[in-house]
């Protein structure tokens, strides 16, 4: 790193997005990875639709028991 930086010609705020959304990964191990892949591909879906369907499925369990 340098000791100091030059930043009199920058502009504050230019690359700010305020309605940016931040989509974290989410790695599977590879054996479920292959399962669900082999699932959605029976089903004719995308293995991220089938993923999103089953996590909300749990959360509906998760909230029923409460």
């Amino acid at each position: 790193m340098k000791d100091e930086y030059d930043f009199s010609k920058g502009t504050r705020g230019e690359f700010y997005r305020p309605k940016a959304t931040l989509n974290l990964p989410v790695y599977l191990d590879a054996d479920v990875l292959d399962y669900l892949a082999a699932k959605a591909k029976m089903k004719g879906v995308a293995v991220n639709d089938m993923v999103n369907d089953l996590l909300r499925k749990d959360i509906a369990l998760i909230e029923g028991v409460k």
